[in-house]
């Protein structure tokens, strides 16, 4: 036990942390986080679905049918800067100098693909109007012109994109202006998250952005409204500074601010549990800001919402006769096979080997345990080599064995037969999840108690040159969601075109044609 002073504590108390969280989360550092242990990979046919087209138009009209009796949100984590984006941009602003050699000079001595990339791909940007219209006639060679354009976007006194929240960059360039991320989730949710006529939207963002925000929300919603005659409801929440983590010394004590204050770090995406938690609808749509589409593919990437929504409305609807039923604790042995072969089959739930052993009050108890959770189907696109999670079945340390998005970071790269396994994955988790939050009373269940705290990350930082470590909440459809029931369905490559760096506007996909 780490001993805390009175100004430790009254820190605490701000914060609304208990000191008990503090002690586990030091445990945690000094015990270390254990890599998942793979099953196996999830493959179509083994704990990924492919529907047919059939099928597809079976859900969606069975989702058309119920939507206006369902209370329907999306739910888009938004809180990332862009500075992440322009990283390798804002090096490139610092190191080159167009006055001391060439750009061609620079990008063979460096290597730098991307500002190559960069270079040859400027005009395509969706803001390279606007920025052009700024330093013209300010250079006097082509490769003054790139330097200070790149500079323009991130400078403060410039566009300023370095501070930017991702949502709110141009990312697409229609005949009538560019459109940001914000506006292009406005447009899918009227397509595919509205009921009787409403839509609503609930953004995570960081509260420096939440002018930005409700600015681009004042322009934007009344536009998309009207070519639409959709309304919009939105509403913002940020991070809880509750759910921030204590950062450690390498000998695991706290880490101390020069005041002498604990150093306390956002808990990473997985502290939005809470937020989600916070939200009452039947249906929740999630994800992330940065994934959307040009209006040329919006039909595709609705209708394939509105196939996972069904599938989660049959399932959810069988999964509540069930649940009923087992209320009654008087219930037949073939009526608890059908509903343990329900649990596998379409929840991909796992049975210990003695199961059919037990006495049919266990079953139930068992069954009652493993019905009653919030379920999610999840998109899965096959596998093109982006970085990120995947879909697997993971053992845990009572060799339960379950249906989990687990990322690389989480697997040891040094057992051959860990690595053999995510190799042999055909499928990428694009954070497209659709989410029933109530059970069958129509009662909302408390997210925070299906959370795998095991599964976090420990990571190394470094403050003012010092040394510290790190701590990251389990992941929002990670560890956060570890003890939910889950479906994974293949979807189409069109829905995922994530923005992780600036070069990635570039891509065909982001061009409007």
């Amino acid at each position: 036990m780490i001993k805390l002073s009175t100004e430790d504590q009254n820190q605490l108390s701000k914060k609304g942390i208990s000191e008990e969280k503090v002690q586990q989360q030091i445990a945690t550092f000094k015990e270390g986080i254990p890599f998942v242990t793979l099953d196996k990979a999830a493959v179509v046919g083994d704990g990924i679905v492919k529907l047919s087209e059939q099928e597809e138009k079976e859900l969606t009209a069975l989702f058309d049918s119920k939507k206006n009796q369902l209370h329907l949100l999306k739910f888009v984590p938004a809180s990332g800067a862009a500075s992440r984006m322009f990283k390798a941009i804002f090096n490139f602003v610092d190191a080159y100098n167009p006055k001391q050699g060439s750009l061609d000079a620079y990008i063979d001595k460096t290597g730098d693909k991307a500002v190559k990339k960069f270079r040859d791909g400027m005009p395509n940007f969706p803001f390279y109007m606007a920025l052009m219209q700024k330093i013209e006639g300010a250079y006097n060679s082509e490769d003054e012109k790139v330097h200070l354009f790149a500079k323009e976007m991130l400078a403060e006194e410039g566009l300023n994109y370095g501070f930017y929240p991702k949502g709110l960059l141009p990312f697409h360039l229609y005949k009538d202006g560019s459109a940001t991320p914000f506006k292009e989730h406005l447009k899918e949710a009227a397509l595919y998250a509205t009921s009787e006529g409403m839509a609503n939207l609930h953004f995570t963002i960081s509260p420096q952005h939440q002018e930005m925000f409700t600015k681009e929300e004042a322009k934007s919603a009344p536009e998309i409204n009207k070519a639409t005659e959709t309304n919009f409801s939105i509403t913002y929440s940020n991070q809880k500074p509750a759910t921030d983590t204590i950062a450690v010394n390498m000998d695991d004590t706290p880490f101390r601010n020069a005041d002498g204050s604990i150093l306390f770090r956002p808990g990473g995406h997985g502290a939005l549990i809470e937020n989600l938690n916070d939200q009452e609808a039947d249906i929740i749509f999630i994800k992330n800001i940065d994934n959307v589409v040009v209006e040329s593919n919006l039909t595709a990437v609705a209708e394939s919402k509105k196939i996972l929504a069904g599938l989660l409305l049959k399932i959810q609807e069988q999964a509540f006769v069930y649940a009923s039923e087992l209320e009654n604790d008087k219930v037949s042995e073939d009526k608890l096979e059908e509903i343990t072969t329900f649990l596998q089959d379409k929840l991909n739930v796992r049975f210990s080997s003695d199961f059919k052993q037990l006495s049919p009050e266990e079953k139930i108890t068992q069954l009652k345990q493993k019905i009653n959770r919030p379920i999610r189907v999840c998109g899965m696109v096959k596998n093109e080599g982006e970085p990120g999670g995947g879909p697997f079945f993971i053992k845990d340390t009572e060799g339960n064995v379950s249906l989990q998005i687990i990322e690389s970071a989480q697997i040891n790269s040094k057992d051959g037969a860990q690595m053999s396994i995510l190799q042999n994955s055909t499928h990428f988790n694009p954070v497209d999840l659709v989410c029933g939050v109530k059970n069958f009373k129509g009662e909302k269940y408390n997210l925070l108690e299906y959370v795998d705290t095991k599964q976090g990350f420990i990571t190394g930082k470094t403050k003012e040159g010092k040394e510290l470590k790190a701590l990251e909440l389990p992941g929002l459809w990670n560890g956060a969601m570890a003890f939910w029931n889950t479906i994974f369905v293949e979807v189409p490559l069109v829905t995922f075109n994530p923005v992780k760096t600036v070069n990635d506007l570039l891509k065909p996909t982001h061009q409007v044609q």
